[in-house]
């Protein structure tokens, strides 16, 4: 089963990416995903008890309510838990995955997930029997006609053009160095390290308690004032707001989240108070209506990121920082290979957004290359590129002709099992 059964315009290819962050949806040969929802998902007990079947009075244990995509998690509800259904970007909560694949394919794409070869993206790092069981779950529940796993770090490569690169991408959990190699990935250079986007969180509301200044939330906002700069906010809490500990915390960092990619920057140097004090300052208001404006704090923040020597924290001198990730992992190469690598550092992620990321990185790795290698750092300019770059790259590969017969069809899957998807997908 090769060549043209897949191909042509009839039937589109669908691109699946799931990230730490969010899960990106949409069709082959397209820019962008047609749909990104994010990967925490709200769960709360079905009211609606059941009794059990025997006739006796005791109550069933409740069914599980999944509430999937921004405007149903985001609404404050009692006793509903926000999870994520992926651990160190695997998939971990195979339930909630089939929910969220569920919500995809009936309110994302609107179509039969039997109609439509499907290409999705694992980390790197991913697991033997994670692999074999996301294939069958995608052809016995799904019954997609052809299925393709491609690591995230690959399709990040053809997004910017080339088989042969160092991906580093530093996203919602993690920042990892992925050396590709000719479209392969060289495991043993992986590296690494949980300075990414949920560590620029944690400062920033460090940074928040210091300054005494109170993050609010929208959904506890029923009304506010216009205040002058720093003065004290004039807001009225909504009453009767009962909700989790987890929801709480995932709508307070999603203040944050704002916060730091409006007004986050990375020194371009090592963080010296005497440069930064002469930098403007970013004025910021929260969501109550307090106002202020950041200087000096807003390049503190992101140091961390690239000297992990200045986090407070006892763990802060075993992590790698940015540049060093680079570097370790290009050592753990062979060296005939090092040259091309160090030619070709895309930086894609989410957390590689912040103003000034990729400037900083460029001087951190020139004084760390040997001066034999020519550097080249590649950044796309737009956000989404950046964003979606893995998806980017599936969109691409999926709708190239000479892929077609690169697909694990459903009747290969029937004649070889589960463990095809080892064969076919490197």
């Amino acid at each position: 089963m090769s060549g043209g059964v897949y191909g042509g315009d009839e039937v589109g290819a669908l691109v699946f990416d799931m990230g730490s962050y969010s899960f990106r949806a949409g069709y082959a040969g397209e820019d962008t995903p047609k749909a990104e929802i994010p990967t925490h998902v709200g769960v709360v007990d079905d009211i609606e008890m059941k009794m059990e079947t025997d006739g006796g009075d005791t109550p069933a244990p409740p069914d599980k309510k999944y509430l999937i995509d921004t405007v149903y998690m985001k609404h404050a509800r009692k006793d509903m838990e926000l999870v994520s259904f992926l651990k160190e970007g695997m998939v971990e909560n195979w339930d909630i995955f089939e929910k969220v694949m569920d919500y995809v394919y009936s309110r994302s794409i609107k179509s039969e997930s039997c109609l439509h070869p499907l290409l999705m993206s694992e980390p790197a790092w991913n697991t033997k029997n994670k692999r074999e069981k996301m294939t069958e779950i995608m052809f016995e529940k799904y019954n997609i006609p052809a299925f393709f796993l491609c690591k995230n770090s690959v399709l990040s490569a053809f997004a910017n053009g080339r088989s042969t690169a160092l991906i580093l991408d530093s996203g919602a959990t993690h920042t990892s160095a992925v050396p590709v190699y000719d479209g392969y990935v060289l495991t043993q250079g992986i590296v690494k390290s949980p300075l990414a986007g949920e560590f620029i969180i944690q400062e920033c509301r460090k940074m928040m308690e210091e300054l005494g200044v109170e993050v609010v939330p929208p959904y506890l906002i029923s009304s506010k004032e216009a205040v002058p700069d720093k003065q004290p906010p004039k807001w009225k809490k909504k009453e009767n707001v009962d909700v989790t500990k987890s929801f709480a915390n995932y709508m307070e960092k999603d203040v944050l989240q704002d916060f730091a990619a409006s007004i986050l920057q990375v020194c371009d140097s090592p963080y010296d108070p005497s440069v930064v004090d002469t930098m403007p300052s970013v004025h910021y208001e929260f969501p109550n209506g307090y106002n202020q404006d950041f200087s000096s704090d807003r390049f503190k923040v992101c140091e961390g990121l690239f000297d992990p020597s200045i986090v407070k924290e006892a763990q802060g001198n075993s992590m790698l920082g940015v540049g060093h990730v680079v570097t370790t992992s290009v050592g753990m190469c062979d060296i005939d290979i090092r040259p091309s690598l160090y030619g070709g550092v895309i930086v894609v992620g989410g957390n590689s957004l912040i103003n000034g990321f990729t400037d900083r990185l460029n001087r951190d790795l020139g004084n760390k290359t040997p001066p034999s290698m020519r550097l080249k750092v590649i950044a796309a300019a737009s956000s989404a590129e950046r964003r979606f770059s893995s998806w980017i790259g599936g969109s691409i590969l999926a709708s190239l002709g000479s892929f077609q017969q690169m697909w694990v069809s459903k009747q290969e899957y029937e004649e070889g099992g589960k463990g095809c998807v080892e064969r076919k997908c490197p």
